[in-house]
Parts: C-alpha cells; structure tokens; sequence
C-alpha cells in the first residue's frame, strides 16, 4: 500500500468521479483506476461502487477513508514539521475562487506565495460560491475568495474582502435612469438579469426579494459581471450588480443603487483552520494583498 494510492482514494471519494479525481491530482483517470484496483486488491475489497454515473463508497470504503485521510495528513504532518524547523515550507495547497473573479490582489498574494515558497504546489479551482464553502468545510479546498451574504458562516473562519451594495444597471434612455430612486418594486417592471443562483450577490438579491412577496421576472443569467453588463447595454433587462461591478462599465450603463436592499453583498476569503503552514502563510500574503488594494474590511 502506498501513500499515493491513498490520495488517489481520498480523491475520487471527494470528487465522486474518476475523470475530476484525476484532474485534481494530474495523472491520468486510467492511472488513478488502476491504482486504485491495485488497492482493492491489496485490501481484499472493492472500495467503490462503480454500477451508477456517480462513484459512491461501499461500506469498506467508508471505513477506509477516514484512516486514509489520517494517514496521508500524519505523511504531510512529517515534511511540515521539518519545514517549519529548517524555514522552507513545502506540500500542496488548493485555492477556491468564484466563477469569473478578476480581482489582482488575489493573484497578487498567490504570485508573491509562490515566489517565497516555490516548494508548494498550487492548485486553483473556480466554482460557485456555495459549493466552494462547502469544499472548504470539507477540507477539499483551503483557502477561498467566494461572495456572501453573510460575514460570519458556521465552521469557518472569514475575511470580508468587499462589501457593497446592489445596485440596477441600465443603458441610457432606459426609464429607471429618470428615477432619482430606485427600490426593488420598480425592478419587477422589467426584465432582470443577474448572477445563478449559489453566489453570493444572487443570495443578497433573492432574500430581498422574499422578504418583499416580491417574484422578479428572471430573464438571463450569467457568472461573470462583464457578461451582465453587456446583457444589459444591449437593452436585454436590468443588470442587478454591485456598485464596483457597475462602475467598470460606467462609459455604458447608468448604475442607481437599490435602496431598499440595505444588506450588502460581501466578497470574503474563507478558510477551516491554519495548523497546515501553507495555508497560513498563504492567508498571510493574501491579507498583505488586499489591504495594500486598500479593500480590506
């Protein structure tokens, strides 16, 4: 049994699927399956169900993991140890970031990592936000940029990055510029287009509305701000933004702040624990970044 083999266990079992086990630990999926039925034989048991689309543990496999992963964290536990005493870090550290980010302090901390510490490897995986937290909370991902409704979630420690209002974003002509004003009713007018659901600045928006009994006709969808924004100037819907978002495309679109949504919608990196050095350090550089950005809250 080998601790590579282990990983490639713990991989599919996270991941539920060959193809982005195999992604995540760069080696081909023929790879990981065979390493992984050269497992089960040694062990004497099928670790996987294999009959679905959706790879899902047997019972031996349930009782495997949780030793593979001790096994694999007392491994890494021996190479950090050694790190922190002779200064030089090394391992593997996963950085979650939202669909469709473009903000440089993020990728200002991860260059400035990378040169301090060229013994970690980096890996950077982009999703919703909501799945992100939850790749956070189990130990998937260590450290991730997501958007939130909230500043504090359960089971994790947070540093709110951004926190701004939403805003309705129209080309010129369009009558919500006529308006001084602008609440969540008037939105329901026309059609709207915002973020899917699972980031954080859709959440802020649909909370808002329920609170109101209000059901606003969701026309387009889309991950990144840029995408809405050109939705929008092309006379498609009211683009809901945050205010940052809208002022990228100020030379286009005409951007009124909802008043009736006071909470805001916040950009946060979220992280479990820092006992693994890369990780702090890490979160370490990130701060730097975005405090020198000047976006810290």
């Amino acid at each position: 049994m080998e601790l590579r083999q282990l990983e490639y266990f713990v991989a599919v079992a996270e991941e539920q699927n060959f193809t982005r086990a195999a992604e995540r630990v760069h080696i081909s999926q023929s790879g990981v399956s065979a390493q992984i039925r050269q497992l089960e034989r040694e062990l004497g048991a099928e670790l996987f169900d294999r009959s679905a689309r959706t790879v899902t543990l047997t019972a031996a496999g349930k009782a495997a993991l949780e030793h593979a992963r001790a096994a694999l964290a007392a491994a890494g536990a021996v190479g950090q140890a050694v790190g922190e005493v002779t200064g030089l870090i090394r391992g593997r550290v996963t950085v979650g970031m939202v669909t469709g980010c473009t903000l440089t302090p993020l990728f200002d901390a991860l260059a400035a990592f990378h040169r301090a510490h060229p013994g970690v490897e980096i890996s950077l995986l982009e999703d919703n936000s909501d799945l992100l937290i939850k790749k956070v909370r189990a130990g998937i991902v260590d450290l991730a940029l997501v958007g939130t409704a909230a500043a504090a979630l359960e089971g994790l420690e947070t540093l709110t990055v951004i926190s701004e209002r939403l805003v309705a974003a129209v080309p010129a002509g369009h009558p919500l510029t006529r308006q001084r004003r602008v609440i969540l009713r008037d939105l329901t007018a026309h059609p709207v287009i915002c973020m899917p659901l699972g980031t954080g600045l859709r959440t802020v928006f649909d909370h808002a509305c329920t609170v109101q009994g209000l059901q606003p006709p969701i026309a387009l969808q889309a991950s990144a701000a840029d995408a809405l924004a050109g939705l929008a100037a092309r006379g498609l819907g009211v683009a809901v933004l945050s205010e940052s978002m809208a002022a990228d495309h100020r030379d286009r679109l005409t951007a009124r702040i909802i008043d009736d949504i006071e909470t805001p919608a916040l950009l946060a990196l979220v992280w479990r624990n820092t006992h693994n050095p890369p990780v702090r350090e890490l979160l370490a550089h990130s701060r730097q970044a975005f405090a020198e950005a000047g976006s810290v809250q």
